[in-house]
């Protein structure tokens, strides 16, 4: 279980993305969950979008995020089933200079207890691009909260010890930057 360690908070600005052919901003309840979550969190929403399941245009928002130098994490719901429609993952992992490698299996992993073994059926990944966390998930509310509440939430909070991924990200102009980790939990 993670701790918060005695640091301060910094909140984080923070996009949403939802990858559907059948939903609109309106009926779109996996991207409101994740944008209710990470606004109760203290982060920063900074823009929400809706792309239907076509890797080019998954992938030039996405580009679009990672590029703009106010954006720190792209949080992606939905295509990352088995269907022909469900191209997140395709789309996503050419545009990631590091992949986070547990990060799918850790999210298969804490689904179990809600879903069982339908967990396999989730190809959630996470990297990082540009000093940007780019998070895929499944296209559903209770994916959504499993997401943020068993790993997001304190990943994204600079308080969490020993390591979080605040450091990691790109600093904002108008934010001091964050001392260098070198190692988990050292600070240089």
């Amino acid at each position: 279980m993670a701790h918060l360690a005695q640091r301060t908070f910094h909140p984080l600005n923070i996009a949403v993305l939802t990858i559907s052919d059948t939903r609109t901003l309106e009926t779109d309840t996996s991207g409101q969950t994740l944008s209710d979550l990470l606004q109760s969190a203290g982060h920063v929403l900074i823009d929400r979008g809706l792309v239907p399941d076509d890797i080019y245009q998954i992938r030039a928002r996405v580009s679009q995020w990672i590029a703009d130098p106010e954006v720190q994490v792209v949080l992606m719901t939905g295509g990352t089933g088995f269907t022909a429609r469900d191209n997140t993952p395709q789309a996503v992992m050419p545009l990631l200079d590091k992949h986070v490698e547990g990060f799918g299996e850790l999210f298969r992993q804490v689904s179990v207890e809600e879903i069982g073994m339908s967990s396999l059926q989730s190809r959630a990944l996470a990297g990082v691009s540009n000093g940007v966390l780019v998070v895929c998930v499944p296209g559903s509310p209770g994916a959504c909260r499993t997401a943020w509440n068993m790993i997001l939430r304190p990943q994204l909070d600079s308080r969490t010890g020993p390591c979080n991924f605040a450091p990691h990200l790109k600093p904002q102009p108008h934010q001091e930057p964050q001392q260098n980790i070198e190692a988990c939990g050292v600070r240089s």
